[in-house]
């Protein structure tokens, strides 16, 4: 039996369709600023748990009763937690008014936080898109601002709000004990865009975009009648 020779790589050019606004970019934030709003954020949701854990130890206090289950911070009605619960918010918001009837939004975001450092592209890529068109008829104080924490932090928010596998977190306006993380954020995130709501209002005709991606092709198969002697 003879042994296959070593071939050279071979590349090829593959063409894919498509769209001129297919990506929308993360609102830019500074690392720095980052840490700050991570810092705001979790000082604030701890502090509301706790809050909520007194109070009840104060009823409990001097009874030998089961103590009842602590209540739910004042701030709880104004976030929602979870990338499915988010994802099903925005999508309400971004609707027509027609359809926003049918199925009402709970709460008007203007905060939304995600955990990009703890997950793949896959699971978060939506959100820019979804901020943005949810947010395209609001007036640019209420537009939403959406943070990325590139570094993992997951860990750190579930032990924050007693919850496990926190991936995002989304703020409503004026949440309570969030002034200071609100005033934070207005002021050093950028609203959430995309150049393709407001392109679409034109009647500009934008041509089809075609991507060229070089690829590597794999070694070709040797034929039998040439691996046998």
């Amino acid at each position: 039996m003879t042994t296959p020779t070593s071939q050279p790589t071979r590349k090829r050019v593959v063409h894919q369709l498509d769209t001129p606004f297919s990506t929308v970019s993360w609102p830019a934030v500074s690392p720095e600023d980052q840490d700050t709003i991570l810092e705001l954020l979790c000082d604030g949701q701890r502090a509301n748990v706790q809050l909520g854990r007194k109070k009840d130890d104060k009823k409990a206090a001097g009874t030998t009763e089961e103590p009842p289950v602590p209540p739910m911070p004042e701030i709880d009605a104004s976030i929602d937690v979870g990338l499915n619960s988010i994802t099903r918010n925005l999508q309400a918001l971004s609707q027509s008014d027609e359809e926003a009837a049918q199925g009402k939004p709970e709460r008007q975001y203007l905060m939304i936080f995600v955990a990009r450092g703890n997950q793949a592209s896959t699971f978060n890529c939506h959100f820019p898109q979804m901020a943005a068109a949810a947010s395209k008829s609001l007036p640019s104080p209420d537009k939403i601002r959406l943070v990325g924490f590139s570094n993992p932090c997951s860990d750190r928010l579930s032990a924050c709000l007693g919850v496990p596998r926190v991936s995002s977190i989304a703020i409503a306006k004026d949440a309570p004990g969030a002034g200071a993380l609100q005033e934070f954020v207005l002021k050093s995130v950028p609203p959430a865009e995309a150049a393709w709501l407001d392109a679409s209002r034109d009647a500009q005709h934008l041509t089809t975009k075609i991507n060229a991606i070089e690829t590597t092709v794999g070694p070709k198969r040797p034929k039998m009648n040439e691996t046998t002697s």
